[in-house]
């Protein structure tokens, strides 16, 4: 009896993909209880082999395939299974098949699949897949892909891919890619990637690439490359480059360079470099080799070479092999040689020379006042 039941039900459902697809329209009643066929409003357990204009189905929707000819309509509220694969317009609920997952406007709720996850819309929930998990809309929740995870729009949740991760607006939250993560907005949050680790417009928070990180615009929050870390922007916090760190405006906090740190604008804070240092304007503290700059104010400390730019202007204390002031020296100098254009304040020194000095050359000490 069992065995005759199994055979009764299989038949049913195969031919129902068939013979009853041309049941195609929506608008027709809800069917209550077990439905088999491609029967479109149901309210309980639906099964057929492939869907063709699905309707409404809240309880448990199983077919074969996905839809015919990739028509992703309907909506499902419950239970989404596909043996092997399975997709609707919509789905609400908990979603899985053998092979994949796809919502053609939105996935909300809790989706697993061996192969992969995907919707053309919204991504709502949990979605895991063995290879991928991507959307075409905005993710709001947890995206695991075993290669990759992506969506078209903004993400506000995790993304975690075996290989890369991407974003195609804004970022709030954690994305962790292998190889890389990227995000065509701003990025809010924490991103990570064995290669690097970028954003197109601002980046607030953590960046961590193995080779570099970026952002193309402002950056606020810590920012560590193996080679480099750069922002198009200002950037206000922490910055560890192993080669170098670069920034477009304004770098106010600490930046470590393994060669160089250098700032479009001005550097306000601590820079710290293997070579060289360079920016318009330096602030509070400076070290390396060489350093150089229009404005600088603060301590320097650079074992090879210090140089202010013609017509720049330097406040502070100023440590080197040879402190080349080619503007206005506000402050002390110390070094081997020590060179002032315009000096107002005090030399210490082997050889000490100021061009505006009534004694232009002096060793050990020189002093003047403008």
């Amino acid at each position: 009896m069992r065995l005759h039941t199994a055979l009764v039900l299989t038949l049913a459902l195969t031919a129902g993909g068939s013979a009853v697809a041309q049941e195609s329209t929506s608008d027709k009643p809800v069917r209550h209880g077990i439905s088999i066929g491609n029967y479109p409003n149901v309210s309980g357990l639906r099964l057929n082999f492939r869907d063709r204009s699905l309707g409404d189905v809240h309880g448990a929707n199983v077919t074969i395939w996905s839809p015919y000819d990739g028509d992703m309509s309907g909506s499902v509220r419950g239970f989404a299974v596909g043996l092997p694969m399975t997709g609707a317009g919509s789905i609400h609920g908990i979603a899985t098949g053998l092979l994949g997952v796809g919502a053609g406007k939105q996935l909300s709720g809790i989706a697993v699949a061996p192969l992969g996850v995907g919707t053309g819309g919204k991504l709502k929930g949990i979605a895991v897949g063995g290879m991928g998990v991507g959307g075409g809309g905005d993710l709001q929740g947890i995206a695991i892909g075993g290669v990759g995870a992506g969506v078209g729009g903004d993400a506000r949740g995790i993304l975690l891919g075996g290989i890369g991760t991407g974003v195609g607006g804004n970022l709030h939250g954690l994305a962790f890619g292998t190889v890389g993560v990227g995000a065509g907005g701003r990025v809010k949050g924490i991103v990570a990637g064995g290669i690097g680790a970028g954003a197109g417009g601002d980046l607030q928070g953590i960046a961590i690439g193995g080779i570099g990180v970026g952002a193309g615009g402002d950056a606020r929050g810590l920012l560590v490359g193996g080679i480099g870390a750069g922002a198009g922007g200002n950037f206000r916090g922490i910055g560890l480059g192993g080669i170098g760190i670069g920034v477009g405006g304004n770098l106010r906090g600490l930046a470590i360079g393994g060669i160089g740190v250098g700032a479009g604008s001005s550097i306000d804070g601590i820079a710290i470099a293997g070579v060289g240092i360079g920016s318009p304007t330096i602030r509070k503290f400076a070290m390396a080799p060489v350093i150089g700059a229009n404005r600088m104010s603060g301590l320097m400390i650079a074992p090879a070479w210090a140089q202010l730019e013609k017509g720049g202007r330097m406040r502070g204390v100023s440590v080197s092999t040879v402190n080349s002031m080619r503007g206005e020296q506000k402050g002390l100098t110390i070094g081997i040689v020590n060179y002032a254009r315009e000096l107002d304040g005090m030399q210490i020194g082997v050889i000490n020379i100021a061009r505006n000095a009534n004694v232009k050359f002096l060793p050990v000490i020189n002093y003047h006042r403008k």
